[in-house]
């Protein structure tokens, strides 16, 4: 009661198994050469070296002489009103708007995550390896962060605060 014709369609099982394959490839590459160039910014006007230590962050604008200095979240007792609890700092990143930044992300000890949620920004600090993102930031503001990697027992304690001006 079948018919032998039907169930041999090989030839229309490969046009229809190559053709989607193609138009997915003619697809994908004009969009991985788009993304490849909105990744990367030659030329930017800040790059600034984060390191995770244990606990704190380390800054670096290394265009600027070298100016190191170590972010500490804020405890309880010096905290003003209006700060936000376990996430402002001692040190705040300050950057202007309008300008694009490279940050180089690295670690000293364990693995970490430099995450800004609201720039839309994520990085793994990994020991041994630099990592690099790049941002423009178009509205003023303060942005906070965190460390969004288990790196520890006390790893949602490293805060990170971007101050953004014109």
């Amino acid at each position: 009661l079948t018919n032998t014709n039907i169930t041999d369609a090989q030839e229309m099982e490969t046009v229809w198994t190559i053709l989607p394959a193609i138009i997915l490839v003619l697809i994908a590459l004009p969009s991985l050469r788009i993304l490849y160039l909105t990744d990367e910014i030659n030329d930017p006007s800040f790059t600034i070296k984060a390191i995770g230590h244990q606990w704190y962050w380390a800054y670096e604008y290394t265009d600027y002489g070298g100016l190191i200095f170590n972010s500490y979240m804020l405890p309880p007792l010096f905290l003003e009103p209006g700060d936000l609890r376990l996430l402002e700092v001692d040190n705040r990143v300050v950057l202007p708007i309008e300008a694009p930044v490279r940050m180089m992300i690295t670690s000293q000890d364990v693995l970490h995550s430099w995450t800004v949620p609201s720039l839309g920004l994520k990085t793994d600090a990994i020991p041994g390896r630099l990592n690099q993102t790049t941002f423009t930031a178009t509205r003023p503001g303060v942005y906070y962060g965190q460390c969004s990697e288990i790196c520890g027992a006390n790893h949602s304690f490293m805060p990170i605060v971007l101050e953004l001006i014109p």
